[in-house]
């Protein structure tokens, strides 16, 4: 970068206009050297940098990504557009945006950790001044195994064998007696250790913890559970939320608990990560997060319990209506044998 100094505003403005054959490699740096040497560049300098660099970008080499992601590091106002490009290349090109540039928002980071794991995760973790949920993330993603799980046992339960209709009652009760079993186990698994056991966990800290460390195992039971105990909901409700084919219902969930932004996208990735394959979605979950109502999330949690009480009265009549329909059969048989003898 030697003798960028002397570039001035208009000779950055000229550049975008050489456009010799072969010279994407030189344009690529010139443009970005004379770009860093403004002190303080307009709006419309940032989009001419942006226009004339992003369609070179995948005629240049990988040394020349690396010497302008190096540049524009130390840039004060780094197109925001090409470092987020930039971003998204292998942590050797990347790190120095990872690790320096003010062009990325926590959400950007968030985002990236998401996208790209581990390499890129402790290059963020360089960063000086680090969102603490962003150092938890990494923190996490380092130790990704919190929990004990046996993945042959949970396929072999989830996919079971066909079973006689005649033992359809007897096993509807067992099944429902080892899923409560089950949960029970979870539960006992994700509980804080000491005095932190018995804090409120619909609205405090300990809420956001589980539900972070549940979703970043991978496990859908864990956050399943997690999120059952969160919002005081059972656990087949909990299990509807998260196998939507989209996020709509654990948005809800999510304000609901009054959760702050970067929070609940961090979960929403971890639990739904297709949804998330570029900034633009990512924008768009945000907007739908500000948009929503916590008094409308909260209406759509009372309606989810409603509806629990509601299948659970239907169920219990069920019950006694087919208690008594045998009762009434086993009377009369009874009644028959007595004239038969």
């Amino acid at each position: 970068m030697s003798g960028v100094s002397s570039v001035s505003s208009s000779d950055f403005r000229q550049i975008a206009i050489r456009t010799e054959a072969g010279k994407a490699e030189r344009l690529f740096r010139a443009a970005v050297s004379a770009f860093c040497s403004l002190t303080r560049p307009s709006r419309r300098e940032i989009a001419q940098l942006e226009d004339l660099t992003l369609p070179l970008f995948g005629e240049v080499s990988v040394e020349s990504r690396r010497y302008v992601a190096a540049a524009l590091s130390e840039c004060e106002y780094a197109p925001t557009a090409l470092v987020r490009r930039l971003a998204e290349e292998p942590v050797e090109i990347a790190a120095p945006l990872l690790t320096r540039s003010n062009a990325l928002s926590d959400i950007d980071l968030i985002a990236l950790i998401g996208r790209h794991g581990l390499p890129h995760a402790r290059a963020i973790a360089r960063r000086k001044e680090l969102n603490p949920t962003i150092a938890d993330l990494i923190r996490a993603l380092e130790r990704p195994t919190l929990v004990k799980t046996r993945p042959p046992e949970t396929v072999t339960k989830l996919t079971p064998k066909p079973e006689p209709v005649a033992k359809a009652d007897a096993d509807r009760a067992a099944s429902g007696e080892a899923a409560e079993n089950a949960r029970r186990r979870l539960r006992s698994m994700m509980r804080p250790a000491g005095d932190t056991a018995d804090v409120n966990t619909f609205l405090g800290q300990p809420a956001y913890v589980r539900l972070r460390e549940t979703a970043l195992t991978g496990n859908a039971a864990f956050f399943q559970t997690a999120l059952a105990d969160a919002l005081e909901i059972d656990f087949a409700t909990a299990r509807s939320v998260t196998r939507q084919s989209d996020y709509t219902a654990l948005l809800a969930a999510l304000r609901a608990l009054d959760l702050s932004e970067d929070r609940a996208f961090l979960i929403a990735v971890a639990v739904y990560p297709g949804e998330f394959p570029h900034p633009q979605a990512i924008r768009l979950f945000l907007d739908r997060y500000r948009l929503l109502h916590r008094e409308a999330a909260l209406d759509k949690v009372r309606a989810w319990k409603a509806e629990t009480l509601s299948r659970a009265i239907r169920d219990k009549a069920a019950d006694t209506i087919g208690g008594g329909r045998r009762a009434a059969s086993n009377g009369d048989d009874a009644n028959s044998s007595l004239k038969a003898s």
